[in-house]
């Protein structure tokens, strides 16, 4: 279909008489008042408005969001516990949102859509401030640094249809817009925002900004600490950011921005089902630790040529640097952490380290233009990207103690690998009006990636094991076409199709060469994501976006057993099989109260419901095996369900407001899904595999302003004390099943001045 693309263009160009557009498409905030015009600016979008959740305009700055699934987030309007990065709730009403709930700190956030996996949200590219921050974008896309969302203004979320401004990952994009004071009118302005909760729970953050005529400054500092709700997983985090902006003219600016985060935490391991039924909030771990230090700096132009043409311009680098140190035997959690009686010590511990050292650049223009009597938009762009990731591992090698200690014996690592990817792209996408209703919107991104591996993956006696020297380039283009056909200013069909890949990962890059081979015909994964929905508003009481979805995922990668000639075996790396998921994504939030009142009234009760149904199955997997007389078996796993996928997920609440008060409550349905592809039913002794059962949470918020300069926000997460689990790991940070916390609260108040 896809190919079809540029022939139904110029179809366009040469065939249809296309009548004179409104400059822009209409959108309504909370007023209902239409307004028409160019956001120049992400922090502006939905500043005036009370909810939570918004689509985005059809273009924001130098980017398209038109005929895409997306959605707005804006934090400060969100009624829920933002604090400890309580994603359920913050994502609440976007439908589908699959989220891995075993780290109660918030600090490492997984969330999917669409039958894909939450793993640290790497089936997701996410980016801050619109540039990449997880650890490799194309070999390693693991986020392991989020911002604290206190310091967030907005999250913007675009499905599949991303992959053609953003790149890789067939999630779409997931971007953190922090608070820069853009709304600040004065010299100086200082907020801070108190909060205390269950486990010892502690969050401070204040920040500082202002604007002269020619400069705009603002910075914050965040910090969190708590004892954690499972035994052994205490944590802390700081984070300090700054951003000024300097404007020469009324037609430039440029920003410099610097983030520099620091995480600690103790991570209490996983349960066995049994465990987990006596008593989720019990730890068999104390002795395993996790350590982020990340680094974010940018700087970002901006040249508004005139009303019609913009340049933005991205500079930024990631340095960072991830340290775990733990108790981790082959046997899984059934392994007691016990004092070895031969050394009347604990044992050696493993040690993991990489170090992340990033580079890159974005240019992007967007331009209106008049043809044919109508007014259309373009936005191309351009990127360089340089990724280097330093690896090492070395396994009962660290101290034998009990805190945060990287001490390596021996001072040399088992593991030292260095990990490279290269990248350079050319991306396109045009609005096209037809009309005053339809707009087409073509696009298509060039991209070039080279990935490299080489180093050390360990000893056979004195003799280094050198990894199979890897080195991978390729190019390829992907395509893709949206459209919307407004029904009213305020309502919209719009639909969808984009070629979407996930790059060849530094895992599949490391193979030592006595037990792996890599296939030298291993190819990215590749498909497609599909949209059609209906969504909009109804005046100022309704707001609803309905669709459904198709996800085509091709080229998995996986591991399969062979055997050479002389009898002995390896495991061989290749392309294994595909899967698919449909579906449905589904959101109504409307008010009750606007709905049969046309009288403005101090009194509000707004409700919402969240839906998403994701069938998510494998079309073509081959399974290789060895069995106990030393057989190769070959099985397909053809109409299995892919693991992490729960088929149903069900979100809604309520919010009761009066004048300045307001109370929320909120509840999360999930359905049940397996752990493997296998779609294992009866539990594992060792709680790694087995099925994952459905769960219902529930949350309360209450909120007060008692003037512009002070508020009180308190809440209770989990308030019937549910016992639950989201995910099953087979290694870090279990294995085995991991619980999700209990019954919790936090209080908070904050001042501005």
């Amino acid at each position: 279909m896809l190919r079809y693309c540029g022939l139904f263009v110029i179809f366009i160009f040469q065939n249809l008489i296309i009548t004179a557009q409104e400059n822009l498409r209409s959108f309504t905030d909370d007023s209902t008042h239409p307004t028409h015009k160019y956001l120049p600016d992400v922090t502006v979008v939905g500043r005036h408005s009370k909810s939570d959740i918004q689509q985005m305009p059809e273009v924001v700055g130098t980017s398209i969001y038109a005929g895409k699934k997306n959605a707005l987030i804006v934090l400060d309007n969100v009624k829920g516990n933002v604090v400890t990065n309580n994603m359920r709730q913050i994502m609440a009403k976007i439908p589908g949102i699959h989220i891995w709930e075993n780290d109660g700190s918030g600090i490492q956030i997984g969330i999917a859509a669409r039958g894909l996996s939450p793993n640290r949200s790497w089936e997701f590219n996410v980016r801050q401030n619109g540039y990449d921050i997880s650890a490799d974008p194309f070999g390693y896309p693991e986020a392991y640094y989020n911002p604290q969302l206190q310091a967030v203004q907005r999250i913007e979320v675009v499905r599949g249809q991303g992959a053609l401004q953003y790149g890789p990952q067939f999630g779409g994009l997931v971007n953190y817009i922090l608070r820069n004071g853009s709304e600040i009118n004065k010299s100086f302005e200082f907020e801070t925002q108190q909060t205390i909760g269950s486990n010892n729970l502690f969050n401070s953050y204040s920040a500082i900004g202002g604007e002269t005529k020619k400069i705009h400054y603002y910075s914050f500092f965040d910090h969190r600490n708590s004892d954690g709700w499972r035994q052994n997983s205490q944590y802390f985090t700081n984070a300090g950011f700054g951003t000024i902006t300097y404007r020469p003219t009324e037609k430039f600016t440029i920003t410099a921005e610097l983030m520099n985060s620091h995480i600690r935490s103790q991570q209490p391991g996983g349960l066995t089902d049994s465990q987990l039924n006596q008593q989720p909030s019990q730890s068999f771990r104390h002795r395993n630790w996790f350590d982020i230090k990340w680094v974010t700096a940018a700087l970002i132009a901006n040249y508004q040529f005139s009303e019609k043409k913009l340049l933005q311009v991205k500079l930024f680098n990631v340095m960072g640097d991830r340290n775990s140190v733990g108790y981790f035997p082959s046997g899984g959690i059934t392994i007691a952490d016990t004092i070895n009686r031969t050394t009347n010590q604990f044992n050696a511990r493993n040690l993991n380290t990489d170090l992340y050292r990033n580079f890159g650049g974005e240019a992007r223009y967007l331009e209106t233009y008049n043809f044919l009597k109508s007014r259309n938009t373009i936005s191309i762009g351009a990127r360089v990207y340089q990724g280097n990731t330093f690896r090492y591992a070395a396994d009962g090698k660290g101290s034998t103690g009990i805190d945060y200690d990287m001490t390596l014996a021996g001072g040399i690592w088992t593991k030292d690998i260095n990990f490279g990817t290269f990248n350079t792209a050319f991306f396109a996408e045009n609005i096209f009006h037809i009309g005053k209703k339809l707009i087409i919107i073509p696009g298509i991104r060039y991209e070039f990636i080279t990935g490299k591996a080489s180093g050390r993956n360990g000893f056979n006696g004195t003799a280094e094991l050198l990894l199979q020297n890897q080195k991978k380039s390729r190019d390829f283009i992907l395509k893709g076409i949206g459209a919307e056909y407004h029904i009213t200013p305020a309502t919209e069909f719009y639909a969808n199709i984009t070629e979407s890949y996930r790059p060849v990962q530094f895992a599949d890059l490391t193979a030592p060469p006595t037990t792996d081979i890599i296939d030298n015909q291993l190819e990215d994964a590749k498909g497609f994501n599909a949209d059609f929905g209906y969504r909009g508003k109804v005046k100022d009481y309704l707001f609803f976006d309905i669709s459904s979805f198709f996800l085509q995922y091709n080229n998995r990668i996986g591991v399969i057993v062979q055997q050479r000639t002389d009898g002995s075996f390896y495991n061989f790396r290749t392309n294994v099989g595909n899967s698919s998921s449909k579906g449905i994504e589904a959101l109504i939030d409307f008010s009750l109260t606007k709905m049969f009142f046309t009288i403005e009234s101090d009194f509000d009760l707004n409700m919402f419901a969240s839906y998403g149904y994701t069938n998510a199955k494998y079309t073509n997997l081959k399974v290789i095996t060895k069995n106990s007389s030393n057989q190769l078996v070959e099985t397909n796993l053809k109409n299995k369900k892919v693991e992490n996928a729960p088929e149903n997920i069900l979100r809604g609440g309520a919010t009761i407001s009066y004048k300045d008060f307001s109370l929320t409550s909120q509840f999360s349905w999930v359905d049940e899904s397996y752990a493997d592809a296998n779609n294992t039913i009866t539990p594992t002794m060792n709680g790694q595999n087995g099925l994952i059962p459905s769960y219902l949470v529930s949350d309360i918020t209450l909120a007060y302003k008692f003037s512009k300069s002070l508020n009180w926000k308190a809440g209770i997460n989990n308030l019937a004390n549910e016992k639950y689990f989201t995910r099953r790991a087979s290694g870090y940070p279990g294995p085995g099943a991991m619980p999700a916390d209990g019954r919790t609260f936090f209080m908070s108040i904050g001042i501005k001045m």
